[in-house]
């Protein structure tokens, strides 16, 4: 499994993990959420996503 964290102090909601995975992260309060975990297939998308983040705010384990 692949492990998704995001840093609420460091999220600013700008969005774009959103726009790169749609399915995994969305827009809500706090400003984006998301599965704490997901299954390793996954990893390409929710590293795609996280790279985009323009805070640095996600973490992928």
């Amino acid at each position: 499994m692949v492990r998704i964290s995001v840093d609420p102090d460091e999220c600013r909601g700008y969005g774009q993990c959103c726009y790169e995975a749609p399915d995994l992260f969305r827009l809500d309060d706090p400003p984006v959420t998301h599965p704490a975990e997901v299954d390793e297939s996954r990893r390409e998308d929710a590293e795609r996503a996280a790279d985009s983040c323009p805070m640095q705010a996600i973490a992928i384990e």
